[in-house]
């Protein structure tokens, strides 16, 4: 209702937001499965919900840019930023189904330390999707969070070299195979992430 209300131009920023909030409780859930031992099937059946509901919302979303002549900013970064934060749901979804599904009864340390970034990155992307509205008066923050987001993909980077090489220390072939998947999913996911950062920066650049 409240969005039917909205001009169309604040309604984009109002998709990107909601599409920010499920990312947000999809890392919440995560970050659950891995600190807390929260059951894998809880928060796996909790993020292929919040990730259907992405899929709803990037689908709304691009249904109005079709139908909309004059939008905020450029219509392809339009594009990019929303499918950009569904392929991140895409990806935890994937990472989770992994971890529940491959039947891996012990989760190892390197996740909860990918976890932590995914969270905390998402958190910065939060604030730097909120101050679009206002880019020119938020310049400085949006420049900051999204700085941080890349030093953050860069620690993930680490992260998974060194959690992929501790693997290969194990004599089971079949978990070395299950967990670099799940390693490698959380790496796009925050990939997903820093895309995100570049597609706002470059909409920065074109609106100064």
């Amino acid at each position: 209702m409240f969005r039917g209300l909205l001009p169309r131009e604040y309604a984009f920023f109002d998709y990107f937001e909601r599409l920010m909030n499920i990312n947000l409780q999809i890392s919440v859930e995560f970050l659950a499965l891995v600190k807390e031992k929260k059951h894998p099937e809880v928060a796996t059946k909790a993020i292929k919900r919040l990730e259907r509901e992405a899929d709803k919302v990037t689908k709304e979303c691009i249904d109005l840019l079709h139908k909309t002549f004059i939008t905020p900013i450029d219509r392809d970064q339009i594009y990019q930023l929303v499918n950009g934060l569904d392929d991140f749901a895409d990806q935890m979804n994937a990472a989770t189904f992994r971890l529940f599904y491959y039947d891996i009864e012990e989760i190892l340390p390197d996740t909860l330390e990918f976890a932590k970034i995914i969270h905390n990155s998402n958190l910065e992307l939060e604030e730097a999707i909120k101050s679009l509205k206002n880019s020119k008066k938020n310049k400085k923050l949006i420049r900051d969070k999204c700085e941080m987001i890349h030093e953050l993909e860069n620690q993930a980077d680490d992260i998974s070299r060194i959690a992929v090489a501790n693997l290969f220390k194990s004599n089971d072939i079949m978990m070395i195979i299950k967990w670099k998947e799940v390693f490698e999913r959380l790496e796009k996911a925050v990939d997903r992430i820093e895309r995100v950062a570049n597609t706002i920066e470059s909409i920065l650049i074109d609106n100064a």
